[in-house]
């Protein structure tokens, strides 16, 4: 961005995952700054996802950005947040007030992060978003609500996801030490190589906190063995028709939606992409598959664009992308 301080009020966009938080600071018509990260994730507690230490964590990126930048001031501030959904109660609660106090923002939005990766991925328009990493969810919208499937954490669903890669790989590779029908010698060569014996793997797991990221790291170990190992590719298939199941729950049943998909899983190619492809297309024939046009936080600009332009047209849901206008200071 150019220009020097004080050339006017601007917006602010924020990406909090489970890796830290990134933000960016822009003035509409005239681009962005450079994007600054912390790479401390924001706590969750009792009360859900804990404001003050997010805003801890923002306000000496927002300082830095905003100086750097030449911006004047922030009206505007969009927080695309993981967990948003069923951990956001404290965050409604407290953080626009407390950007309107430390920075003068008058508008807020706080959204969902699958909110932000599908803006970040469609924009605007009717579709579905697969956004797959360690977690897996599903979100569409028609422009009159949100529909999201899955994204319920690795105990409970995120089916097709790398942590469920990752789990069903090992399972596979136990299957092969024990000598129980369904297993892979080839997984069991890989998870003896990445952990160790295998009696050992539960000892090792069971008691960790990052369980699901741990799983995760397998994934590709199975993606790897998918080319010539039955056991790996059938995996992988059926990673494909439960992303697929997702897409369907939440896709438009009318007109031409699109679908894209979103997240570091689609890293592993051909393996996955090629079968996941087809599912789509069976479930899903009125749909047009599309490439993501961006991030999480490309989305969390176009919503704060949008509603800094008074041209939002996302549809608003508490749980999913909640605005409201502060008085600021």
């Amino acid at each position: 961005m150019t220009g020097g301080a004080g050339d006017g009020s601007g917006f602010l966009a924020v990406d909090s995952g489970g890796s830290g938080l990134r933000a960016v600071v822009g003035v509409p018509g005239r681009g962005l700054s450079a994007v600054r990260e912390s790479g401390e994730p924001v706590r969750t507690g009792a009360r859900g996802i804990d404001p003050g230490h997010l805003l801890e964590l923002l306000l000496p990126l927002v300082r830095d950005l905003t100086a750097e930048a030449g911006v004047g001031g922030l009206d505007t501030a969009v927080v695309g947040a993981a967990g948003f959904a069923t951990l956001g109660d404290a965050l409604r609660a407290e953080l626009p007030g407390a950007l309107a106090r430390e920075l003068g923002v008058r508008t807020v939005a706080l959204a969902a992060d699958a909110v932000t990766a599908y803006v970040g991925a469609l924009g605007p328009r009717p579709g579905a978003v697969v956004a797959a990493g360690t977690g897996l969810i599903a979100i569409g919208t028609d422009l009159t609500g949100w529909l999201r499937a899955d994204g319920w954490g690795h105990l409970l669903g995120d089916c097709g996801s790398g942590a469920w890669i990752g789990r069903a790989g090992l399972e596979a590779a136990l299957r092969a030490h024990d000598g129980r029908a369904g297993g892979s010698v080839r997984l069991l060569a890989c998870a003896e190589d990445q952990f160790g014996p295998m009696p050992q793997l539960p000892g090792r797991l069971y008691p960790r906190s990052d369980r699901a990221a741990v799983l995760a790291s397998f994934a590709p170990r199975v993606a790897a063995c998918a080319t010539d190992d039955p056991v790996a590719a059938g995996i992988l298939r059926s990673a494909a028709r439960h992303m697929a199941e997702s897409a369907a729950a939440v896709c438009p049943p009318a007109g031409e939606p699109r679908i894209a998909l979103t997240g570091g899983l689609f890293k592993m190619g051909d393996p996955l992409l090629v079968p996941l492809g087809e599912e789509l297309a069976r479930r899903l024939p009125h749909a047009r598959r599309v490439p993501a046009e961006g991030d999480p936080l490309h989305g969390a600009v176009r919503v704060a664009t949008g509603l800094a332009a008074g041209r939002l047209t996302l549809p608003s849901e508490e749980a999913m992308l909640y605005t409201m206008t502060t008085k600021g200071d």
